[in-house]
């Protein structure tokens, strides 16, 4: 099997992506001033720090439901129920 290389850029957008939808204690930071270096546009940037911030508050929302209903409390829809991919409150879609 081939050995296939992603750009640098790629690699930091995701990484960014993944430690802030993960609540990662450094957050990405460190990814942001690569992204920078590598001129990536300061609107891709916020494009993937928006949708990281939506599926990270939709998966705690999805957590608090579970757990509301699990004490005893009234079930509630969580958003990750409703459908398969809801878009952030700016309306980017996050699949």
């Amino acid at each position: 099997m081939s050995e296939i290389t992603l750009h640098p850029s790629i690699v930091a957008l995701v990484s960014l992506a993944a430690n802030i939808a993960s609540n990662h204690p450094k957050q990405g930071l460190c990814q942001v001033d690569r992204l920078k270096g590598y001129g990536v546009p300061q609107e891709h940037i916020d494009t993937v720090v928006e949708i990281a911030r939506h599926i990270r508050d939709e998966a705690g929302q999805a957590l608090d439901a579970r757990f509301d209903e699990a004490r005893g409390g009234a079930p509630q829809a969580a958003p990750a129920d409703a459908v398969c991919c809801t878009p952030t409150a700016s309306g980017l879609s996050c699949c």
